[in-house]
């Protein structure tokens, strides 16, 4: 019943937020994502002795039950949704919106959603809050983005509307197939991918995982998440590339890789040659960027290569590494676009040639852009060096050639990234700087971000244990 909470709290508060006005809004959803928070601790705390399992009647005449697993990957990413929405409304607790009622609503009914996806074990029950978590998002992009919110709102709808109706296609033909009456459970859904033939697989294969990789995303799927970053607000920002982003990396781990062994064998060199593809361009690009929000896009697009690449290297230690990388991403990514957002706020600006002078007028702000984007390229003593450490290793597996090729991703990254330092931080002093520094809330929200940095690359062994059983699972 207890993962109930963690679908039910951030449900009924974000409904409930739409009623309200002012700051009742944003005060309940405040105190709905550390109640979440606190449920997500306990979950992830609970599975170190056993998962966490619940299931009840829906709709029988289809074959689906409400049923929802709390094992080590979904308790992780439960937890890491837990910490990046309670982040998120502290550093926004002074910030003023339009409706508040509604942007905090649609917030916490997005969270919802995400809670869903990573719980859900039936697929039926998987796809309605795969979509209950985009909805929000189209709306909140819409209504509060930017001047071409319109147009690449649009352009997001496409996209993700597409590829969730070839899944949704996919899934009830994994149904069909399943023995008996028709089951959406994971374990006949899993039963029944398996048994297919070799040649259906690999076609059933790109019709799930389209999906998934526009999600990621991956090379060539990602057009539309630069503009999407750029073009939304910053707390939408965050929502989708700390932990949209991880609902189409998860669904590869949970509902492709199982479940259509031989299609993913017969594909898997393609989608690493893609991934791959994509973490040198998505790099290359970045280098050119004079637009913080664009260089942190592209900077994600190639992180979610790497992970992507090494989940296709039927490695056991490559599967550990994307857990892990998967949380450490979610809060790194959060730091650097509240970093972006603290900066605009304060300069005027995103564009890196108008910046410089931080170092001087806002101090703890540029130790805190410091510590935050040298995680983001995996220094040592960082936790974004422990998954990536890991998922190289797993790439081996693969041939030494895609592991180099990948590899280019770390030095083109440590370019993008200390250039983007230097220029924000550092250099001649701006005329345009505001001797402020980060505000209480601000301080608050950033140390959390700082102190898993800097706990988790030095005792990653907490999240290790946590993932180390569904990893061998997966790899098997």
């Amino acid at each position: 019943m207890i993962l109930i909470l963690l679908i039910l709290i951030p449900l009924l508060s974000g409904i409930l937020s739409f009623a309200m006005k002012g700051d009742g809004a944003k005060v309940l959803a405040l105190i709905s994502s550390i109640f979440t928070l606190a449920v997500s601790v306990y979950v992830s705390g609970a599975n170190y002795s056993a998962p966490i399992s619940y299931i009840h009647d829906w709709i029988p005449i289809l074959g689906t039950h409400f049923s929802l697993m709390g094992d080590g990957m979904s308790s992780m990413l439960c937890l890491l949704t837990g910490i990046v929405v309670t982040v998120v409304m502290i550093v926004n607790v002074n910030k003023e919106v339009e409706k508040p009622g509604a942007f905090y609503g649609f917030l916490l009914l997005s969270q919802a959603g995400l809670m869903g996806v990573f719980l859900a074990y039936d697929a039926l029950v998987f796809y309605v809050f795969w979509e209950l978590a985009l909805i929000p998002v189209y709306f909140l992009c819409s209504k509060w983005g930017g001047e071409k919110r319109i147009a690449v709102t649009f352009k997001f709808f496409v996209y993700t509307f597409v590829g969730s109706l070839m899944m949704l296609a996919g899934l009830i033909y994994l149904s069909m197939q399943t023995q008996g009456m028709s089951s959406y459970a994971w374990a006949d859904i899993v039963r029944a991918g398996s048994s297919l033939p070799a040649a259906t697989q690999a076609w059933l294969f790109w019709l799930i995982f389209i999906a998934f990789a526009i999600k990621m995303p991956i090379f060539p799927f990602h057009t539309w998440q630069p503009d999407t970053y750029e073009q939304s607000p910053t707390p939408v920002t965050i929502i989708l590339s700390a932990l949209m982003v991880k609902m189409g990396l998860f669904a590869v781990l949970r509902w492709l890789l199982p479940v259509l062994p031989a299609g993913v064998a017969y594909w898997s060199d393609t989608v690493v040659i893609l991934s791959v593809i994509g973490i040198v361009y998505a790099s290359c690009i970045a280098i050119v960027q004079t637009d913080l929000k664009r260089l942190v896009a592209y900077s994600s697009i190639a992180h979610m290569g790497l992970m992507c690449a090494a989940a296709f290297s039927h490695s056991n230690i490559g599967m550990h590494g994307i857990m892990v990388q998967m949380f450490n991403h979610g809060i790194n990514i959060t730091g650097m676009w509240l970093m972006v957002s603290m900066i605009e706020n304060r300069w005027g600006t995103r564009d890196m040639t108008k910046l410089g002078g931080m170092a001087t007028a806002a101090p703890q702000m540029a130790i805190a852009l410091v510590i935050i984007s040298l995680a983001n390229i995996a220094l040592p003593l960082t936790n974004g060096f422990v998954g990536e450490f890991m998922l190289f290793n797993g790439l081996f597996s693969g041939g030494i050639t895609v592991m180099v090729v990948a590899g280019l991703g770390i030095i083109l990254g440590a370019v993008y990234t200390l250039n983007m330092i230097q220029k924000a931080a550092y250099g001649k002093v701006t005329a345009m700087v505001v001797k402020k520094d980060m505000s209480m809330n601000e301080y608050l929200g950033i140390g959390i971000i700082i102190a898993l940095i800097l706990f988790l690359g030095v005792y990653p062994k907490p999240l290790l244990d946590l993932t180390s059983g569904i990893a061998s699972m997966i790899a098997r």
